[in-house]
């Protein structure tokens, strides 16, 4: 019934697993970029003072600062963004980022190993592309993860994530709408999908 939930997670999944990314050149910004939040993941994750709530606010600015939440989340809500009432879009971003912060530091406060490796960076009109991979301990396929960023005020934000040529934020769209639809659309269904958001909340500890 909760389809939604496995993409919301695979949108950051692969900074929310213990990371080890391999050196980006210093003129690749992007990768840098890529890489110095798994760095940051690193000292959270091996952190283990750090109790869950800690871990939530941890993570709640590593995810904050690293990706364009509010684009993320207008783009997911797709057109019922303009159907939302001003208070609607505010209480939906907010538990957007809630729910998503919430259950990363829930489930990845179990760490099992994953490698992750950050390859370069190629240019395109909206900003650049980042190729990395998740190497599994158990020594399954790789995942392909490619990361969608742009530069804003000097600074790179995520705006996407690509696993196995999958965008997440597509799925998530379409699967967010799904949810709206079936509960009657317009602002009915946007208190619905927040409501059910408050219920993933709440059962992951948030």
């Amino acid at each position: 019934m909760w389809k939604f939930i496995s993409s919301t997670l695979a949108l950051g999944a692969a900074l929310m697993i213990a990371l080890s990314p391999a050196p980006a050149r210093a003129a690749d910004e992007p990768a840098t970029f890529i890489q110095g939040l798994g760095d940051q993941t690193i000292q959270i994750l091996q952190n283990k003072q750090m109790g869950l709530k800690e871990r939530e606010a941890a993570f709640n600015k590593l995810f904050t600062d690293g990706f364009d939440v509010a684009y993320i989340g207008r783009f997911v809500l797709g057109r019922y963004w303009n159907v939302a009432t001003p208070a609607q879009q505010q209480e939906y971003l907010k538990l957007f980022s809630t729910y998503v912060v919430a259950v990363y530091a829930n489930r990845f406060s179990q760490y099992s190993g994953e490698k992750f490796t950050v390859g370069a960076s190629q240019s395109n009109p909206e900003g650049a592309s980042v190729s990395s991979q998740i190497v599994r301990p158990n020594g399954g396929p790789p995942i392909n993860i490619t990361w969608k960023v742009q530069k804003q005020g000097g600074n790179f934000k995520i705006v996407d994530v690509v696993a196995e040529n999958l965008s997440m934020t597509v799925t998530q769209r379409a699967e967010f709408s799904s949810v709206i639809e079936r509960n009657g659309g317009g602002s009915a269904g946007i208190d619905a999908l927040d409501n059910i958001l408050k219920q993933k909340i709440a059962a992951n500890g948030g």
